[in-house]
């Protein structure tokens, strides 16, 4: 199995940035690190797994399945696979309906 290049978009680096902010203004340096760590290890395990992800159900509803999500709780990571490239296109909070949030992105 070939490793793929996994590449990080600026709505997903945006969305990390400020998840660590509030964690951190929350819950103090080392939880945001243990953060921090478990969204890095996520990514790293898409160079070799990509697929293991589930197409996202709100978008799978409106007819899109080409985005996958590695769900990291209560945080999901969404990405889509572009062939030997993946590129992480949000991380947002689990609690939320991700449909319009991507497809929002994913037109502009």
């Amino acid at each position: 199995m070939t490793a793929r290049r996994v590449i990080v978009s600026a709505y997903a680096s945006d969305d990390e940035a400020r998840i660590l902010t509030y964690v951190l203004g929350l819950r103090g340096v080392t939880a945001a690190k243990a953060l921090l760590e478990r969204f890095e290890r996520g990514r790293r395990t898409l160079r070799r797994f990509a697929e293991r992800g589930r197409v996202v159900p709100e978008l799978r509803r409106r007819g899109v399945t080409a985005f996958r999500e590695l769900q990291l709780p209560p945080y999901r990571l969404v990405y889509r696979i572009v062939g030997a490239e993946v590129w992480v296109v949000a991380l947002l909070d689990g609690r939320r309906d991700l449909g319009d949030v991507l497809l929002e992105r994913a037109r502009g």
